[in-house]
Protein backbone atom coordinates (compact mmCIF):
# COMPACT_ATOMS: atom_id res chain seq x y z
CA UNK A 1 0.00 0.00 0.00
CA UNK A 2 1.54 3.58 -0.69
CA UNK A 3 2.55 5.56 2.02
CA UNK A 4 -0.07 8.23 0.97
CA UNK A 5 -3.44 5.92 0.85
CA UNK A 6 -2.90 4.59 4.36
CA UNK A 7 -2.41 8.38 5.55
CA UNK A 8 -5.83 9.10 3.77
CA UNK A 9 -7.32 5.49 4.93
CA UNK A 10 -6.33 6.75 8.58
CA UNK A 11 -7.61 9.95 8.50
CA UNK A 12 -11.13 8.78 6.71
CA UNK A 13 -11.40 6.48 10.16
CA UNK A 14 -10.65 8.70 12.33
CA UNK A 15 -12.77 11.83 10.96
CA UNK A 16 -15.86 9.05 10.76
CA UNK A 17 -14.87 8.07 14.46
CA UNK A 18 -15.44 11.57 15.22
CA UNK A 19 -18.62 12.36 13.60
CA UNK A 20 -20.06 9.31 15.61
CA UNK A 21 -18.90 11.07 18.37
CA UNK A 22 -19.78 14.31 17.74
CA UNK A 23 -23.17 14.24 16.41
CA UNK A 24 -25.10 12.52 19.72
CA UNK A 25 -23.07 14.91 22.43
CA UNK A 26 -24.46 17.68 20.55
CA UNK A 27 -27.79 16.86 22.03
CA UNK A 28 -26.45 14.52 25.05
CA UNK A 29 -23.99 12.51 26.72
CA UNK A 30 -20.92 14.76 27.26
CA UNK A 31 -18.24 12.74 25.44
CA UNK A 32 -15.24 15.62 24.90
CA UNK A 33 -13.71 17.86 27.14
CA UNK A 34 -14.23 21.02 24.82
CA UNK A 35 -16.31 22.74 22.23
CA UNK A 36 -15.48 22.82 18.90
CA UNK A 37 -15.54 22.26 15.24
CA UNK A 38 -14.45 20.07 12.52
CA UNK A 39 -13.89 20.05 8.89
CA UNK A 40 -12.62 17.45 6.32
CA UNK A 41 -12.33 16.35 3.11
CA UNK A 42 -11.63 14.01 1.03
CA UNK A 43 -10.39 14.49 -2.95
CA UNK A 44 -8.99 12.83 -6.20
CA UNK A 45 -8.09 15.38 -8.94
CA UNK A 46 -6.56 15.32 -12.60
CA UNK A 47 -4.69 18.13 -13.02
CA UNK A 48 -3.02 19.60 -16.79
CA UNK A 49 0.13 21.52 -16.60
CA UNK A 50 1.56 23.40 -19.81
CA UNK A 51 5.21 25.08 -20.41
CA UNK A 52 5.21 28.17 -22.80
CA UNK A 53 9.35 27.72 -22.79
CA UNK A 54 8.85 23.75 -23.14
CA UNK A 55 7.30 21.07 -25.31
CA UNK A 56 6.79 18.74 -22.02
CA UNK A 57 3.14 19.14 -20.87
CA UNK A 58 2.25 16.72 -18.05
CA UNK A 59 -1.29 15.62 -17.07
CA UNK A 60 -1.12 13.91 -13.39
CA UNK A 61 -3.72 12.79 -10.90
CA UNK A 62 -3.50 13.14 -6.98
CA UNK A 63 -5.68 12.07 -4.01
CA UNK A 64 -5.56 14.23 -0.85
CA UNK A 65 -7.17 14.80 2.29
CA UNK A 66 -7.94 17.76 4.48
CA UNK A 67 -8.81 18.51 8.40
CA UNK A 68 -9.16 21.17 10.01
CA UNK A 69 -9.66 20.90 13.57
CA UNK A 70 -10.47 23.96 16.20
CA UNK A 71 -11.78 23.66 19.92
CA UNK A 72 -13.76 26.65 21.71
CA UNK A 73 -12.19 26.50 24.70
CA UNK A 74 -11.32 30.33 26.32
CA UNK A 75 -8.73 29.41 28.76
CA UNK A 76 -7.13 26.46 25.88
CA UNK A 77 -7.35 27.12 22.61
CA UNK A 78 -6.08 24.14 20.30
CA UNK A 79 -6.33 24.36 16.12
CA UNK A 80 -5.08 22.08 13.76
CA UNK A 81 -4.91 22.15 9.88
CA UNK A 82 -3.11 19.18 7.63
CA UNK A 83 -3.39 18.59 4.38
CA UNK A 84 -1.65 15.87 2.34
CA UNK A 85 -1.89 13.66 -0.22
CA UNK A 86 -0.05 12.49 -3.14
CA UNK A 87 0.47 13.45 -7.14
CA UNK A 88 1.55 10.99 -9.52
CA UNK A 89 2.21 11.69 -13.67
CA UNK A 90 0.02 9.95 -16.29
CA UNK A 91 1.57 11.54 -19.38
CA UNK A 92 4.82 13.60 -19.83
CA UNK A 93 7.90 13.75 -17.52
CA UNK A 94 7.46 13.28 -13.40
CA UNK A 95 8.16 17.15 -12.80
CA UNK A 96 6.89 17.65 -9.18
CA UNK A 97 5.20 14.53 -8.48
CA UNK A 98 5.02 12.26 -4.97
CA UNK A 99 3.73 12.76 -1.69
CA UNK A 100 3.10 15.81 -0.24
CA UNK A 101 2.40 17.01 3.61
CA UNK A 102 1.66 19.83 5.29
CA UNK A 103 0.54 20.61 9.07
CA UNK A 104 -0.16 23.53 11.69
CA UNK A 105 -0.86 23.10 15.51
CA UNK A 106 -1.46 26.10 17.45
CA UNK A 107 -2.01 25.46 21.17
CA UNK A 108 -2.76 28.59 23.30
CA UNK A 109 -2.93 28.92 27.54
CA UNK A 110 -4.86 32.25 28.76
CA UNK A 111 -4.19 33.65 32.21
CA UNK A 112 -5.91 36.44 34.08
CA UNK A 113 -2.97 38.76 32.65
CA UNK A 114 -1.10 36.44 30.49
CA UNK A 115 -1.18 34.57 27.29
CA UNK A 116 1.32 31.76 26.15
CA UNK A 117 1.24 30.26 22.53
CA UNK A 118 3.16 27.45 20.89
CA UNK A 119 2.85 26.67 17.41
CA UNK A 120 3.88 24.22 15.10
CA UNK A 121 4.46 24.71 11.21
CA UNK A 122 5.53 21.43 9.45
CA UNK A 123 5.94 20.58 4.93
CA UNK A 124 7.42 18.13 2.87
CA UNK A 125 6.60 19.22 -0.62
CA UNK A 126 8.24 18.16 -3.97
CA UNK A 127 8.29 21.88 -4.91
CA UNK A 128 8.57 24.96 -3.72
CA UNK A 129 5.19 25.86 -2.04
CA UNK A 130 2.39 28.20 -4.40
CA UNK A 131 -0.97 28.71 -3.98
CA UNK A 132 -3.37 26.23 -1.23
CA UNK A 133 -2.84 25.60 1.69
CA UNK A 134 -0.74 22.46 0.29
CA UNK A 135 1.15 24.33 -1.68
CA UNK A 136 0.73 22.20 -4.66
CA UNK A 137 -1.36 24.11 -7.81
CA UNK A 138 -4.22 22.15 -9.23
CA UNK A 139 -5.16 19.50 -6.16
CA UNK A 140 -7.83 21.99 -4.78
CA UNK A 141 -8.41 22.83 -1.07
CA UNK A 142 -8.05 24.98 1.34
CA UNK A 143 -7.15 29.04 0.69
CA UNK A 144 -3.45 30.05 1.18
CA UNK A 145 -2.18 32.27 4.15
CA UNK A 146 -0.58 34.87 2.48
CA UNK A 147 2.81 35.92 3.83
CA UNK A 148 6.82 35.20 4.70
CA UNK A 149 7.85 32.25 2.50
CA UNK A 150 10.97 30.27 3.06
CA UNK A 151 11.52 29.40 -0.46
CA UNK A 152 11.15 33.25 -2.38
CA UNK A 153 12.80 31.91 -5.24
CA UNK A 154 10.55 29.09 -6.80
CA UNK A 155 11.75 26.01 -7.57
CA UNK A 156 10.24 22.62 -8.94
CA UNK A 157 11.16 18.85 -8.55
CA UNK A 158 12.87 20.11 -5.90
CA UNK A 159 12.04 17.72 -2.44
CA UNK A 160 11.85 19.98 0.81
CA UNK A 161 11.68 19.78 4.79
CA UNK A 162 10.30 22.54 6.35
CA UNK A 163 9.79 23.12 9.74
CA UNK A 164 9.18 25.97 12.27
CA UNK A 165 8.42 25.87 15.91
CA UNK A 166 7.45 29.60 17.07
CA UNK A 167 6.65 29.77 21.11
CA UNK A 168 5.54 32.93 22.14
CA UNK A 169 4.29 35.03 25.55
CA UNK A 170 2.19 37.70 26.59
CA UNK A 171 1.98 39.82 29.50
CA UNK A 172 -0.64 42.48 30.53
CA UNK A 173 1.04 45.40 32.10
CA UNK A 174 -1.79 47.25 32.68
CA UNK A 175 -5.30 47.83 31.08
CA UNK A 176 -3.86 49.46 27.93
CA UNK A 177 -0.26 48.18 27.63
CA UNK A 178 1.14 44.71 26.76
CA UNK A 179 4.38 43.05 26.57
CA UNK A 180 5.18 40.11 24.93
CA UNK A 181 8.44 37.69 23.97
CA UNK A 182 8.26 35.88 20.58
CA UNK A 183 10.90 33.29 19.15
CA UNK A 184 11.33 30.85 16.19
CA UNK A 185 13.05 27.84 15.47
CA UNK A 186 13.50 26.47 12.20
CA UNK A 187 15.03 23.99 9.42
CA UNK A 188 14.91 23.70 5.90
CA UNK A 189 16.14 20.81 4.44
CA UNK A 190 16.86 19.51 0.72
CA UNK A 191 16.88 15.30 0.92
CA UNK A 192 17.84 15.23 -2.76
CA UNK A 193 20.63 17.83 -1.90
CA UNK A 194 19.48 20.43 -4.94
CA UNK A 195 19.06 22.98 -2.38
CA UNK A 196 20.32 25.21 0.33
CA UNK A 197 19.91 23.68 3.59
CA UNK A 198 19.62 26.71 6.13
CA UNK A 199 18.69 26.27 10.01
CA UNK A 200 17.15 29.75 11.89
CA UNK A 201 15.96 31.06 14.87
CA UNK A 202 14.69 34.12 16.16
CA UNK A 203 14.10 35.71 19.04
CA UNK A 204 12.41 39.72 19.99
CA UNK A 205 10.70 41.56 22.29
CA UNK A 206 7.69 43.56 21.32
CA UNK A 207 5.45 46.44 23.56
CA UNK A 208 2.03 47.06 22.23
CA UNK A 209 0.08 50.49 23.56
CA UNK A 210 -3.72 50.75 22.78
CA UNK A 211 -4.66 54.09 22.65
CA UNK A 212 -8.26 53.59 22.64
CA UNK A 213 -11.00 51.05 21.19
CA UNK A 214 -9.68 51.18 17.34
CA UNK A 215 -5.82 52.17 17.46
CA UNK A 216 -2.73 50.68 18.78
CA UNK A 217 1.17 51.37 18.52
CA UNK A 218 3.81 48.96 19.18
CA UNK A 219 7.64 48.63 19.06
CA UNK A 220 9.10 45.34 18.43
CA UNK A 221 13.09 44.75 17.91
CA UNK A 222 14.37 41.13 16.35
CA UNK A 223 17.45 39.21 16.05
CA UNK A 224 17.81 36.39 13.31
CA UNK A 225 20.50 34.01 13.20
CA UNK A 226 21.30 31.78 10.20
CA UNK A 227 23.76 28.80 9.59
CA UNK A 228 24.01 26.69 6.70
CA UNK A 229 25.29 22.97 7.57
CA UNK A 230 27.07 22.59 4.63
CA UNK A 231 28.99 26.01 4.62
CA UNK A 232 30.90 27.70 7.36
CA UNK A 233 28.97 30.93 7.19
CA UNK A 234 26.43 32.38 8.84
CA UNK A 235 24.29 35.52 9.04
CA UNK A 236 22.75 37.75 11.52
CA UNK A 237 20.06 40.54 10.84
CA UNK A 238 18.64 42.92 13.41
CA UNK A 239 15.65 45.06 12.86
CA UNK A 240 13.55 47.83 15.28
CA UNK A 241 10.27 48.26 13.81
CA UNK A 242 7.19 50.99 15.21
CA UNK A 243 3.93 49.97 14.17
CA UNK A 244 0.79 50.88 13.89
CA UNK A 245 -2.80 48.68 14.34
CA UNK A 246 -6.51 49.68 13.44
CA UNK A 247 -10.02 48.05 13.49
CA UNK A 248 -11.98 50.25 11.57
CA UNK A 249 -15.24 48.76 12.24
CA UNK A 250 -16.09 44.62 12.68
CA UNK A 251 -14.94 43.61 9.24
CA UNK A 252 -12.01 45.49 8.35
CA UNK A 253 -8.55 45.99 10.42
CA UNK A 254 -5.39 46.57 9.33
CA UNK A 255 -1.79 46.96 10.56
CA UNK A 256 1.66 48.44 9.26
CA UNK A 257 5.04 47.84 10.81
CA UNK A 258 8.23 49.83 9.40
CA UNK A 259 11.57 50.22 10.71
CA UNK A 260 15.70 50.15 10.18
CA UNK A 261 17.35 47.00 9.23
CA UNK A 262 21.14 46.09 9.79
CA UNK A 263 22.76 42.72 8.04
CA UNK A 264 26.29 41.11 9.06
CA UNK A 265 27.27 38.07 7.11
CA UNK A 266 30.26 36.47 9.38
CA UNK A 267 32.83 33.75 8.33
CA UNK A 268 32.33 34.94 5.08
CA UNK A 269 33.57 38.15 2.76
CA UNK A 270 30.60 37.53 0.31
CA UNK A 271 27.70 38.95 2.55
CA UNK A 272 28.92 43.00 3.27
CA UNK A 273 27.27 44.08 6.29
CA UNK A 274 24.50 46.88 5.30
CA UNK A 275 21.20 48.30 6.61
CA UNK A 276 18.17 48.25 4.89
CA UNK A 277 14.39 48.79 5.56
CA UNK A 278 11.78 46.12 6.66
CA UNK A 279 8.37 46.39 6.68
CA UNK A 280 5.21 44.30 7.37
CA UNK A 281 1.63 45.65 6.48
CA UNK A 282 -1.72 43.43 5.80
CA UNK A 283 -5.18 44.04 5.62
CA UNK A 284 -8.04 41.76 6.45
CA UNK A 285 -12.24 41.82 5.37
CA UNK A 286 -14.17 39.42 6.92
CA UNK A 287 -17.72 39.80 6.47
CA UNK A 288 -20.69 37.15 6.33
CA UNK A 289 -19.86 35.61 2.82
CA UNK A 290 -16.43 37.22 1.46
CA UNK A 291 -13.39 37.65 3.09
CA UNK A 292 -10.11 39.17 1.84
CA UNK A 293 -7.02 39.40 3.02
CA UNK A 294 -3.72 41.86 1.84
CA UNK A 295 -0.68 41.24 2.94
CA UNK A 296 3.01 43.10 1.96
CA UNK A 297 6.22 42.07 3.37
CA UNK A 298 9.70 43.51 2.82
CA UNK A 299 12.98 41.98 4.45
CA UNK A 300 16.41 40.00 4.21
CA UNK A 301 16.06 36.08 4.88
CA UNK A 302 19.33 33.72 4.98
CA UNK A 303 18.78 32.18 1.65
CA UNK A 304 15.90 31.92 -1.23
CA UNK A 305 15.96 27.96 -0.92
CA UNK A 306 18.70 27.31 -3.71
CA UNK A 307 22.31 27.06 -3.67
CA UNK A 308 23.17 29.96 -5.86
CA UNK A 309 21.95 32.73 -2.99
CA UNK A 310 23.31 32.13 0.33
CA UNK A 311 21.20 35.82 2.07
CA UNK A 312 18.82 37.72 0.24
CA UNK A 313 16.41 41.01 0.34
CA UNK A 314 13.03 40.08 -0.98
CA UNK A 315 9.96 41.79 -1.13
CA UNK A 316 6.17 39.55 -1.40
CA UNK A 317 3.11 40.96 -1.84
CA UNK A 318 0.16 38.87 -1.38
CA UNK A 319 -3.40 38.68 -1.29
CA UNK A 320 -6.55 36.27 -1.28
CA UNK A 321 -10.37 36.59 -2.22
CA UNK A 322 -12.45 33.88 -0.84
CA UNK A 323 -17.00 34.29 -1.62
CA UNK A 324 -19.58 32.14 -0.46
CA UNK A 325 -22.33 32.30 -3.82
CA UNK A 326 -25.52 30.71 -2.09
CA UNK A 327 -25.36 27.66 -0.46
CA UNK A 328 -23.89 25.51 -2.63
CA UNK A 329 -20.88 27.43 -4.64
CA UNK A 330 -17.92 28.66 -3.23
CA UNK A 331 -14.99 30.66 -5.41
CA UNK A 332 -11.17 32.07 -4.41
CA UNK A 333 -8.63 33.63 -5.62
CA UNK A 334 -4.90 34.10 -4.11
CA UNK A 335 -1.67 35.74 -5.80
CA UNK A 336 1.36 36.94 -4.89
CA UNK A 337 4.07 38.72 -6.33
CA UNK A 338 8.18 37.82 -5.35
CA UNK A 339 10.87 40.13 -6.19
CA UNK A 340 14.24 38.55 -4.57
CA UNK A 341 17.73 40.17 -4.33
CA UNK A 342 20.74 38.68 -3.39
CA UNK A 343 23.03 39.67 -0.99
CA UNK A 344 25.94 38.02 -2.09
CA UNK A 345 25.76 37.66 -5.32
CA UNK A 346 24.42 39.64 -7.70
CA UNK A 347 20.96 39.38 -9.41
CA UNK A 348 17.61 40.47 -8.86
CA UNK A 349 14.40 37.31 -9.55
CA UNK A 350 10.86 38.11 -9.79
CA UNK A 351 8.10 35.64 -9.17
CA UNK A 352 4.37 35.67 -9.88
CA UNK A 353 1.64 33.28 -9.04
CA UNK A 354 -1.78 33.18 -8.80
CA UNK A 355 -5.11 31.02 -9.14
CA UNK A 356 -8.71 30.85 -9.18
CA UNK A 357 -11.04 27.85 -8.34
CA UNK A 358 -14.92 26.99 -7.94
CA UNK A 359 -16.24 24.47 -5.35
CA UNK A 360 -19.83 23.06 -6.04
CA UNK A 361 -21.80 20.88 -3.38
CA UNK A 362 -23.52 18.56 -5.69
CA UNK A 363 -25.44 17.23 -2.38
CA UNK A 364 -24.62 16.82 1.64
CA UNK A 365 -21.10 15.35 1.06
CA UNK A 366 -20.38 15.33 -2.58
CA UNK A 367 -18.58 18.49 -4.12
CA UNK A 368 -17.09 18.96 -8.03
CA UNK A 369 -14.09 21.90 -8.24
CA UNK A 370 -12.33 23.16 -11.08
CA UNK A 371 -9.36 25.52 -10.39
CA UNK A 372 -6.65 27.31 -12.43
CA UNK A 373 -3.13 28.44 -11.23
CA UNK A 374 -0.52 30.59 -13.61
CA UNK A 375 3.42 30.62 -12.33
CA UNK A 376 5.44 33.08 -14.25
CA UNK A 377 9.66 33.30 -13.12
CA UNK A 378 12.35 35.42 -14.79
CA UNK A 379 15.94 36.60 -12.64
CA UNK A 380 18.99 38.49 -14.73
CA UNK A 381 20.97 36.01 -13.52
CA UNK A 382 21.99 32.44 -13.67
CA UNK A 383 19.73 30.39 -11.73
CA UNK A 384 20.16 26.51 -11.12
CA UNK A 385 18.01 24.31 -13.61
CA UNK A 386 15.52 23.70 -11.18
CA UNK A 387 14.30 27.28 -11.00
CA UNK A 388 11.18 27.52 -12.85
CA UNK A 389 11.79 29.99 -15.66
CA UNK A 390 9.14 31.11 -18.19
CA UNK A 391 5.51 30.83 -17.72
CA UNK A 392 3.99 27.60 -16.48
CA UNK A 393 0.02 26.47 -16.47
CA UNK A 394 -1.86 24.58 -14.28
CA UNK A 395 -5.61 23.36 -14.67
CA UNK A 396 -7.23 21.29 -12.50
CA UNK A 397 -10.48 19.64 -11.48
CA UNK A 398 -12.07 17.14 -9.38
CA UNK A 399 -14.56 15.66 -7.06
CA UNK A 400 -14.47 14.77 -3.24
CA UNK A 401 -16.25 13.58 -0.26
CA UNK A 402 -17.09 16.56 1.99
CA UNK A 403 -19.09 16.58 4.54
CA UNK A 404 -20.10 19.85 6.22
CA UNK A 405 -18.27 21.59 8.86
CA UNK A 406 -19.70 19.96 12.07
CA UNK A 407 -20.21 21.62 15.91
CA UNK A 408 -19.94 19.86 18.57
CA UNK A 409 -20.45 21.19 22.38
CA UNK A 410 -19.76 19.49 25.90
Amino acid sequence: MRPVYAILAILFIVSAAARAQVVPAVNGPPGLQDSGTLKYDLRYSQTAQFYATSADDTQSSAVSGELIYANLNAARPFSLTYSGGDLWNIVGPSTGTGIFQHLFVSQGIFGRRWSLNLSDNVSYLPQAPTTGFSGIPGVGGLPGLPGQTSQPILTQNTRSVNNTVSPSFTHSLNHATSLSFSGSYGVLRFPNGDGLDTNQWQVGPQVTRRLNALNSISGQYSFSHFSYPDYTITMEIQSAQLGYQRTWNRRLKTSVSAGPEWIHGVNSLGIPSSMDLTVSAGATYDARFTSCTLSYFRAASGGAGVSTQIGVHYDDVSAGLTRQLGRSLSVSATGSYIRTEGLQLPGVTNGKFGGVAATQRLSQSIIVYANYTAIQQSSSSALPTNAISGLSQVIGFGIGYSPREMHFKK
